[in-house]
């Protein structure tokens, strides 16, 4: 730190305002008058400056509650579910009780402010408290330490950080474009194999070729720390992709014989049939790697068992479970009102378009050179994305330190 920069504690520096909520059942409490901010809506925010928001509270509600206006300029952190979205309102605003609005002094730059509570997310994380979740008191914000720069020396950093992250957002924008091109462009192939289809196909149903194989409900109580047989559960199972240090969990090894029908071995097709009812995060389609150790299949996890190899090709039932063709089918027969869930029967039951195994040997092959291609781009692409963003967190520590 440089000699002339001075070490401060938020509450000497800015006023720490609490928030509140007005009774949602009494109508004169909310209008149009005031501007009033929840966590829910600054994690929603794509820029830091906010000059309206969702919900409206009246003077009435404003006086009745303990939410207070904030004058423009102040910095909004959000202090509980979860710690660390911020927002600066650019016209006077209240919060709800799960924000803190720090309203610098004069010797304070809103920006600089901001661009410190930025870079120290994690730290107040970390002084947040709680059991069903953390929240982050005014006392503990206001003993948090900040590295004071001279005024004219704070507004050279921002413009510094102003201009750089600005370049940042754009490129960091152009690389999830190109993300979302890459993987487009797979997926208009995939699905103008099974639509623009000519002569030669047929139709069958998933049950005429497979055989459906659900997973076991295998018990919390037999878990172990730590083995060579791992359960696959639905969320190893993400974006098709099989993911095995997402939360593992370990059963005896003994259980690889126990239960032998529920092994999963190479090559193996599998689904998830459980998500979230309205959201896609369910359906997925894994085919299982080579793997060093036993993998059970759990519950809410179906496996596609082939009858005969002769009539229809592993990768090929792969990518047209994976097809919006048959995605589009598999989801409208979902049920639950909040928890949607597949059944293997219905799914037996759907649609296959079907041709000669050389011909599904020909499109395989060639949907894997493009799936391939596309994996390269989005492996570029997202190591992009993270490189640019551990760019923006090393030029704030930078920043804070007296280093730019």
């Amino acid at each position: 730190m440089k000699a002339e920069w001075q070490l401060k504690t938020l509450g000497e520096v800015c006023e720490v305002v609490n928030g509140g909520t007005p009774k949602t059942g009494v109508d004169e409490y909310w209008g149009n008058e005031h501007l009033w901010i929840t966590p829910a809506e600054m994690g929603r925010r794509a820029t830091p400056y906010v000059n309206d928001t969702e919900r409206k509270i009246t003077s009435q509600g404003l006086k009745n509650s303990s939410a207070r206006l904030l004058p423009p300029n102040s910095v909004i952190l959000s202090s509980r579910a979860p710690i660390g979205h911020l927002v600066i309102n650019t016209k006077p605003m209240a919060t709800n009780q799960g924000c803190k609005g720090l309203v610098p002094n004069d010797g304070l730059a809103h920006k600089y402010l901001f661009y410190f509570l930025m870079v120290n997310i994690d730290l107040l994380n970390d002084l947040g408290s709680g059991a069903t979740f953390k929240e982050l008191s005014g006392g503990k914000l206001k003993e948090v330490k900040i590295r004071l720069a001279p005024p004219p020396e704070q507004q050279r950093i921002v413009a510094i950080l102003d201009k750089t992250f600005e370049g940042i957002a754009k490129a960091r924008a152009n690389a999830e474009q190109n993300l979302q091109n890459a993987r487009a462009l797979f997926e208009s192939h995939l699905q103008s194999v099974f639509t623009q289809r000519g002569l030669g196909w047929s139709e069958k149903k998933i049950g005429d070729v497979c055989d459906l194989v659900n997973g076991f409900a295998f018990k919390s109580s037999d878990v172990v720390d730590t083995s060579q047989t791992q359960l696959v559960r639905m969320g190893n199972l993400y974006g098709n992709n099989l993911s095995l240090d997402r939360s593992p969990v370990f059963y005896p090894d003994n259980f690889s014989e126990i239960y032998r029908n529920y092994l999963l071995v190479e090559d193996d097709l599998i689904m998830s049939l459980t998500g979230t009812t309205g959201k896609e995060d369910y359906g997925y389609t894994v085919k299982i790697p080579k793997c060093s150790h036993a993998l059970l299949m759990n519950q809410r996890i179906v496996k596609f068992e082939i009858l005969n190899a002769e009539v229809i090709n592993r990768n090929f039932l792969m990518y047209y479970l994976r097809s919006r063709v048959f995605l589009d089918k598999l989801y409208l027969t979902a049920n639950g009102t909040r928890q949607a869930n597949l059944s293997s029967l219905v799914i037996k039951t759907l649609p296959l378009p079907i041709c000669s195994t050389e011909k599904q040997l020909s499109i395989t092959t060639k949907l894997d050179v493009i799936c391939k291609e596309t994996q390269r781009l989005e492996i570029l692409y997202q190591r992009k994305i993270t490189c640019l963003d551990e760019l923006k967190k090393s030029l704030l520590q930078q920043a804070f330190a007296g280093e730019l």
